[in-house]
């Protein structure tokens, strides 16, 4: 759930006081789902794999299986060290995946720059070390393509079933909630009621979606905290009033008798254990969020302690009531006089673990689509305010059907139990893989500590999800089958977008190209800005020569804009736009590479526009003062800003930083600062290295004296020069500004395997024609909008 608290938090200048909001805000957003686990887990556990015997050694085995998995899992594999590894205080799948893409090449999208390590928040956890264990992990990892694949793989699996766990978890949360009901009805009144009540409860939760959460955000946490208190006032009363020595069963001598007894039932009812922790990953998926402090503190002194007590005093409930064991819910050990509060209160508590893990769903699907994993889909920002709070419509309406179609196919808690049991435990299993290898080549400790991790916390999990497997027919082939649906797209979605990407690479026009078109060739200049949308971060794109060569004209200022995603949660506002010239000045075309994170929003057309005008006028101001009075030396291969025609020109990083030690020019009445923040030489293909060239570096420039009345008439001319390309500028932004894009259609060139070309030429061009188009993610106004078709044989 993406409610922005965290960014009210420092680092070690947070108060006390900061830090207990926080971590009283997070209840509502992060332990929603962990904290309503009670309602269903003991009623799954025991569904048919076990029987309760006078003993009591099933009871006590389970509740030990349930305090060691707890403590094991959230608390010393989350609360301690997952939730350490951070990408600039972001987490979840991604913001792992993409720690191991900036300390290792293995994107398979081929546009890394070296540009992209100057961005402050492109930071290394330690410097890395030549010729350790580490770095042979590393050239391992670079050397072989079908790693790169497998590590894309995992990933999206962790991310389908991510997106699994939003269909589920809503369902088995309401039903369970909604099941108490069956204690006050007859059999035949409560299979008639639960379940359309339980549908009524999930249309209205998905209806109201798009409203946004922050309009009821404010009330999710009282909720929570509500439900934890209640839980453990109730696991106390049990607890004293039932049997007071269940404690012992705390101890890991209860899980060995326990499995001993039961054998394969035992194991088999693991898959209903293991939902105890459900809800565990928000904990690492929400902490851009909060503060690990904050997020640390309220599961260790509140939510942890309270699920504790929570599932000691059903036990002792239980251990007292030996003929209830087949038909275990929760509301059984709540007394009659209160059950009806518990009922209400356990109601609202599944709605506000449900919100969390839809909102959960839109986000990491966003993110996805932003790293070219997913078909574009319509974000909507549901908060001016809030950053992050997004709302898609058509996952928002999937989902709802999905959800009630699981709802009233499985009709029970065990079958969806083991669904979302297999779901929680693959999520679980990739992030563990993951945070080894951040461990290795992030953190730059020993392989065996990475092992040792794995080893251990795999092991659990391990255990867990194979006793979520063997129950496939009995609900586990649900986020199977779904997780396998969703990687074929996501992958073919993402192998179509690196195609496409390396045809434009091959099939760029050379400069030369540009610079010859003009009226000798009976190519026109028209008035207006010619925005041109690509990929590429060098060269020209093939959809402007198809443009140009179908219809003989273009704009007198030209822009090639690339927006890219960069493996990075966030860009900041002023190291978003790298500017460059595409020619000499007079021939008035930039180009723009606007860089964006996994979590960025993207701007609106009409901002964007009159932040790009913006940028480009500072550009042309820092570009004509670098040649007043400073002269840059250059390598041979570089080129100058004004006679080059072989090569294109520097790109600066245009942000909100004032270029000190130059002059601000009185542009229409108003005197705007240059501003420029690092600048480095563009590159002819995305292998080349990029030489970061800080524009302090007082090595890499030379002040020549020259005459003042030399050096005034100098200054004129340039003045004159400088306010001539600005009023261009704007003069074409007066004139209108024309949005190019391709429209592209793929098919896979002769010769391909059937696989290929069933992919290819039906997946991805049916996913094509019904997703976005690039112009409505854009949102290009449809009377601004120039389409080039091309096709793209891959």
């Amino acid at each position: 759930m993406d409610l922005d608290y965290g960014k009210c938090w420092g680092t070690s200048k947070d108060s006390w006081k900061t830090t207990l909001l926080l971590a009283y805000q997070s209840l509502g957003v992060v332990y929603g789902d962990l904290s309503i686990s009670p309602l269903y887990v003991y009623k799954s556990t025991f569904a048919d794999d076990i029987h309760h015997s006078e003993t009591n050694e099933e009871i006590f085995g389970v509740l030990s299986f349930v305090f060691w998995t707890l403590t094991l899992v959230p608390l010393f594999k989350y609360v301690f060290i997952v939730l350490r590894a951070d990408d600039n205080g972001e987490g979840g799948t991604f913001a792992l995946y993409s720690l191991i893409c900036r300390h290792a090449k293995v994107s398979l999208l081929p546009n890394r720059q070296v540009a992209d390590e100057a961005l402050s928040t492109y930071k290394f956890e330690r410097p890395p070390e030549p010729k350790n264990n580490s770095s042979r992990v590393k050239l391992v990892l670079d050397k072989h393509k079908s790693l790169h694949t497998a590590l894309l793989i995992l990933v999206l699996l962790g991310t389908c079933m991510v997106i699994g766990d939003g269909l589920l978890t809503p369902a088995i949360s309401v039903f369970s909630a909604v099941s108490g009901l069956e204690l006050s009805m007859s059999k035949d009144q409560h299979q008639y009621a639960v379940i359309p009540i339980t549908c009524f409860i999930l249309v209205c939760l998905f209806a109201l979606q798009h409203f946004g959460t922050h309009r009821v955000g404010f009330c999710f946490a009282p909720v929570v905290l509500t439900w934890l208190i209640c839980i453990s006032a109730l696991g106390l009363y049990n607890i004293i009033h039932w049997n007071p020595h269940v404690y012992q069963a705390l101890s890991p001598y209860y899980m060995l008798r326990f499995l001993k007894k039961t054998r394969k039932g035992g194991w088999m009812s693991l898959g209903g254990i293991l939902l105890c922790i459900t809800g565990s990953e928000a904990m690492f998926a929400d902490l851009g969020h909060f503060s690990y402090t904050a997020i640390q503190m309220a599961f260790t002194f509140l939510v942890y302690p309270a699920l504790i007590l929570a599932y000691m005093g059903q036990a002792a409930y239980l251990s007292k009531h030996h003929h209830t064991i087949h038909d275990i819910d929760f509301y059984v050990s709540v007394p009659e006089s209160v059950r009806w509060p518990v009922l209400a209160i356990a109601i609202l508590a599944s709605v506000v673990g449900s919100q969390a893990i839809i909102s959960g769903t839109f986000s990491i699907i966003n993110q996805s689509q932003s790293l070219g994993c997913f078909p574009r889909v319509k974000v909507v920002h549901t908060s001016d305010k809030i950053h992050g709070q997004i709302y898609i419509p058509e996952i928002n309406w999937m989902l709802m059907i999905l959800c009630i179609a699981v709802t009233v196919g499985f009709r029970d808690t065990k079958h969806m139990g083991n669904a979302s049991g297999l779901a929680v435990m693959a999520v679980m299993l990739v992030t563990t893989c993951l945070t080894s290898l951040v461990i290795i080549l992030c953190w730059q400790k020993p392989p065996i500590v990475a092992f040792i991790f794995l080893l251990f916390f795999g092991s659990i999990e391990l255990l867990y999800f194979s006793a979520s497997l063997v129950k496939f027919r009995e609900g586990a082939w649900l986020p199977i089958l779904l997780a396998l649906f969703l990687v074929s797209i996501m992958f073919i979605w993402h192998y179509a977008t690196i195609k496409k990407y390396e045809y434009d690479l091959q099939n760029k026009v050379s400069l030369e190209w540009l610079l010859a078109l003009g009226p000798s060739l009976g190519i026109a200049r028209v008035p207006g800005i010619g925005i041109v949308f690509s990929d590429l971060t060098s060269g020209i794109p093939a959809n402007f020569s198809r443009f140009v060569t179908n219809l003989p004209a273009f704009h007198r200022l030209l822009v090639f804009v690339c927006i890219k995603s960069v493996p990075v949660p966030f860009v900041p506002p002023d190291e978003r736009y790298l500017v460059g010239r595409v020619g000499p000045a007079a021939h008035r075309s930039y180009r723009c590479i606007v860089r964006y994170g996994y979590r960025d929003v993207h701007q609106d057309v009409d901002s964007f526009e009159s932040e790009l005008i913006s940028r480009l006028a500072d550009f042309i101001r820092y570009d004509w003062d670098k040649e007043h009075g400073i002269t840059d030396i250059c390598n041979e291969d570089d080129g100058s800003r004004s006679g080059s025609s072989s090569s294109e020109c520097r790109l600066a990083v245009i942000g909100t930083v004032t270029f000190s030690g130059l002059p601000a020019f009185d542009i229409e009445g108003s005197i705007q600062p240059a501003s420029v923040s690092i600048r480095f030489p563009t590159t002819d293909s995305t292998s080349d290295a990029i030489e970061m060239e800080p524009v302090s570096v007082a090595e890499r420039r030379v002040r020549f004296a020259i005459d003042n009345e030399l050096e005034t008439d100098t200054q004129s001319e340039t003045d004159v020069r400088l306010q001539e390309e600005v009023q261009d500028l704007y003069a074409a932004q007066q004139a209108g500004t024309a949005f190019i894009l391709g429209h592209s259609h793929v098919r896979a060139k002769q010769g391909s395997s059937l696989i290929k070309r069933l992919a290819i030429n039906f997946a991805y061009n049916f996913l094509r024609r019904n997703c976005r188009g690039p112009d409505v993610a854009l949102k290009v106004p449809p009377a601004s909008l120039l389409e080039v078709g091309m096709v793209y044989v891959v």
